[in-house]
């Protein structure tokens, strides 16, 4: 139950003052609340004898008035402490569980579904924040708080009372283990369900308008409402087994009850005890109640929090598929770029997915990347980004292996515009400065002109204050599309990967962003990797790739008289334009 804290030790060691002032605070205030019963009891004993007088009557209540006062000001001050500190747990827990969501690689996740992922960043860090701040409560309540009112009733009312009050302790602590590990087993099962209930959410959000399209909705919330009753079902049996703590640790308290005034009563019938400190013995005994009902929150929080925190760690400690070298080559810009014999298979993919590739590409260079739909270009693409391990072969910039160069650096260099464009549920303007923090509206307009995207600027409500909405919902494929160029082109990278990112727009809008980038791109290198023909013509270099081999290569005059895949191509996108027009 426990093991959780050693897990946790890293924390507690790095904000052991915090902990340690906290906890001796708690201690202190417990003291401080044993006295005022022991006063009771012998102001009840002053009476019965007829030796209370009024002044020391009055020295009672001051006492007790003062040490209300001092109970309060330290209870404040340990409650700040603990709970800030598990504040800053959690928020460090989250930190580390972001940046290792960063270094992450697409392998881990495709093994991890992104509801999952969210709900360990959410749920199961609240569950971890519980242990850390509400589980230190209970483990010093249910464990020095009880031991300090145990030591005073033992001590100076009755040894004797104190052990036959406590006979049904030992069934306590063996029936609140059996429901412990029932909880966390079941509290495991409760989470990783929410978890697919937040990535059906998420999935079923995003793809709201497929659903639509399709007439889904009924089905979607059919199946939205059994996944549900699955969270639901489970959660259900954790809170049975969390229901029995409390009737479970009530009856038990009761049976103390009984013991305590019954044999208490004889013990002052026999003047073994006075009636006073029978009366402060009832009342230590209505306060041992709380550490008692401590003890069943405390196995319950620790066993709901070493679930949630086994879930993070798993999460934290996935190795990510590619790092930076220990001592990397230190390169200040790519002249060149080699795939010398590179082969590539996907991770549980059984065909590979670049096989003996040869290029050799020159700083300032145009290199076009065609071919038919899985024929490899993204996959090229991949292995500069190194997104995935596995690569044999060579992979040389300016002569140097890439995995002896820094991760980060390399990916420095690089503009990247995805198949999949990805806008942030922000303003176009803060969408555009991604590339650049600190661009100035001129830069924007300007790199917004050559993305060809002026005009539409002129229909949106609020210019470049316009929200896109998530995952730029309130644009067109064809207006997400030049944003993430824009964005590309703010940048000013060395190295500019266009990776079928105008698909969306139509042949005269094409054409007038190749322009642009033709004259903007003058001595540094750009890939664009296209489906239509029309938008790699100008390139010095065209490979045309096929099942990941090189079929073709060569410029668009000498592909055209090969009379090849490429040529046979254009020729028919030629004609289908023609068509249209």
């Amino acid at each position: 139950m426990f093991s959780v804290l050693v897990k946790l030790s890293w924390f507690f060691k790095q904000y052991w003052k915090r902990y340690t002032f906290a906890i001796i605070a708690l201690i202190i205030v417990s003291a401080i609340d044993l006295i005022p019963p022991k006063l009771v009891g012998m102001a009840i004993d002053e009476i019965q004898f007829n030796t209370l007088t009024m002044e020391h009557l009055i020295d009672v209540l001051l006492l007790y008035g003062g040490l209300i006062i001092a109970s309060y000001t330290i209870s404040y001050l340990w409650d700040y402490t603990l709970f800030s500190g598990a504040a800053i747990m959690e928020r460090s827990m989250r930190s580390k569980l972001m940046n290792q969501f960063l270094k992450m690689t697409p392998t881990f996740f495709r093994r991890n579904k992104v509801g999952d992922l969210m709900a360990r960043s959410t749920n199961d860090l609240t569950a971890i924040q519980m242990t850390a701040g509400f589980g230190i409560l209970t483990l010093v309540d249910s464990t020095i708080f009880m031991i300090l009112i145990v030591a005073m009733m033992g001590f100076t009312i009755s040894f004797k009372l104190t052990l036959a009050a406590l006979l049904p302790l030992p069934i306590m602590a063996i029936v609140m283990n059996k429901y412990g590990g029932v909880i966390h087993r079941r509290f495991m099962d409760a989470q990783e369900s929410f978890g697919r209930l937040n990535n059906y959410v998420l999935e079923s959000v995003r793809g709201v308008r497929v659903v639509r399209a399709f007439v889904q909705e009924r089905q979607d919330q059919q199946r939205f409402q059994h996944i549900t009753e699955d969270v639901y079902g489970k959660n259900v049996k954790v809170a049975k087994v969390d229901a029995l703590f409390e009737p479970t640790i009530t009856v038990l308290v009761g049976i103390s009850y009984t013991i305590g005034l019954g044999y208490g009563a004889s013990l002052v019938f026999h003047n073994v005890i006075t009636l006073g400190e029978m009366v402060s013995f009832n009342v230590y005994l209505g306060m041992l109640i709380w550490p008692m009902f401590a003890v069943g929150e405390l196995i319950n929080v620790m066993q709901r929090g070493n679930a949630s925190l086994d879930r993070v760690n798993e999460t934290l400690q996935y190795k990510p598929d590619v790092l930076s070298p220990n001592k990397p080559r230190r390169l200040d810009y790519p002249d060149t770029i080699e795939f010398k014999g590179v082969d590539f298979q996907y991770p549980g993919a059984e065909v590979e997915g670049l096989s003996q590739l040869n290029v050799s590409i020159k700083r300032g260079q145009t290199i076009g990347i065609v071919g038919k739909t899985g024929a490899g270009k993204t996959t090229l693409f991949r292995q500069l980004l190194r997104e995935y391990p596995g690569l044999k072969g060579s992979l040389q910039i300016n002569g140097i292996d890439i995995q002896d160069l820094d991760l980060d650096t390399t990916r420095s260099w690089i503009g990247y515009v995805p198949q999949e464009q990805i806008l942030f549920s922000k303003t176009i303007r803060e969408n555009i400065q991604f590339g650049k923090k600190d661009a100035t509206d001129e830069e924007i307009y300007r790199v917004m002109r050559l993305a060809h995207f002026l005009e539409d600027m002129k229909i949106l409500p609020k210019g470049l204050d316009t929200m896109v909405g998530e995952s730029g919902v309130t644009l067109s494929g064809g207006q997400k599309q030049r944003v993430a160029i824009a964005r590309a082109f703010i940048m000013d990278p060395e190295i500019l990967m266009l990776d079928d990112a105008m698909s969306a727009v139509d042949g005269e809008t094409e054409a007038a962003i190749i322009e642009h980038l033709r004259k903007e791109r003058e001595g540094k290198t750009t890939l664009i990797a296209a489906h239509r023909l029309s938008a790699v013509t100008h390139a010095d270099h065209i490979l045309v790739l096929e099942d990941g081999r090189i079929a073709e290569q060569g410029t668009h005059r000498e592909l055209m008289k090969l009379k090849g895949w490429y040529q046979t191509q254009y020729d028919h996108q030629q004609l289908d334009r023609e068509v249209k027009e």
